[in-house]
């Protein structure tokens, strides 16, 4: 009897182990390895990624943050050094992001949520120097561009673009519409900022790349540039729009804002790749975190941390599919 009790225990033990083993998590069986997430240099990013690496850390996931220049990443991620990028922007990230999901070494994991649109700005005031605006054919004028110059481009207009790393092709534009404006390139996403709260507050003039999701479109007044709109061709054809020998004769695409990464990930980290790509946040929710760092002095973890406790429900659930 006591021998067949022994068999009997052994065999519940077997099965119980048996069980406990069927029903472990996939994560189990995932690399331990950590998951790379890219950081570039504007807020929204930062906090975009954060997030998405605190809810990889819930499930589990040891998250390293890697500092990466926001076209050139692609060389990590088709070789599997960086895992994931957060953000990758319809209007000044298109033709990167598709040159590398072509080699098939990069996946686009699918969109944040939140829409992008980025382009030329300009103060409500500056209107009655330039009465023609929004229209982006009033920056032709030479009353008008000068109403926008500084000592450093006068008589040509000043526009103040994002850093260089951002893309965006105004170089290209001024060139190709035949405007009489030089292009000065902010060297951080603060910097660029800095100087319109400068110029808004002295009503000085100022033509600067304004991007949203961000709080400044409904901090100060003002409002976009009206160039001819973007097609596809208008950045590969030169024959198509108002000057028949240059592309970039439009504005900026607008649109989704992509989250990328590693064709890999989804072998490697199967349950992260499911997380991130069931993350998703609107514009204004990070309009509101931007906000929080930007002008009321948190830090990003700070904002993460507070949008993490009031959103559990939320996130779980991306962790869980």
């Amino acid at each position: 009897m006591f021998a067949r009790n022994k068999v009997l225990q052994s065999a519940a033990i077997a099965l119980t182990l048996s069980a406990a083993f069927s029903m472990a998590p996939a994560t189990a069986q995932e690399s331990a390895d950590p998951i790379k997430l890219t950081l570039h240099d504007w807020t929204g990013q930062l906090i975009t990624t954060e997030i998405m690496g605190e809810v990889l850390k819930k499930a589990g996931y040891n998250i390293e943050y890697v500092q990466a220049d926001y076209l050139a990443q692609f060389a990590g991620l088709e070789a599997g050094d960086l895992h994931v990028a957060m953000e990758m922007w319809e209007t000044t990230g298109r033709d990167a992001m598709d040159a590398a999901t072509a080699t098939g070494k990069v996946e686009n994991i699918g969109p944040t949520g939140m829409k992008a649109k980025e382009e030329w700005w300009f103060p409500e005031y500056m209107k009655e120097k330039c009465p023609g605006l929004p229209n982006w054919e009033a920056l032709k004028e030479a009353s008008c561009a000068e109403a926008f110059s500084t000592a450093e481009t006068a008589p040509k207009g000043r526009y103040l673009g994002g850093p260089v790393t951002w893309g965006g092709f105004d170089d290209e534009r001024v060139q190709a519409l035949d405007l009489p404006f030089e292009v000065i390139h902010a060297g951080t996403d603060a910097a660029l900022f800095a100087e319109l709260e400068s110029a808004y507050q002295r009503q000085a003039p100022i033509m600067l790349w304004i991007y949203a999701p961000h709080w400044a479109p409904a901090k100060y007044k003002g409002e976009w540039v009206e160039f001819p709109a973007y097609t596809k061709e208008c950045y590969e054809d030169p024959k198509w729009g108002s000057n028949a020998a240059a592309q970039y004769d439009c504005g900026k695409p607008f649109g989704e804002i992509w989250k990328v990464g590693w064709s890999g990930v989804k072998d490697k980290w199967p349950g992260a790749y499911a997380a991130i790509k069931a993350f998703t946040i609107d514009n204004d929710e990070m309009g509101a975190m931007i906000t929080k760092v930007d002008l009321d002095g948190k830090s990003v973890s700070d904002v993460v941390a507070e949008w993490m406790g009031a959103n559990e429900a939320r996130w779980s659930g991306w962790i869980k599919k």
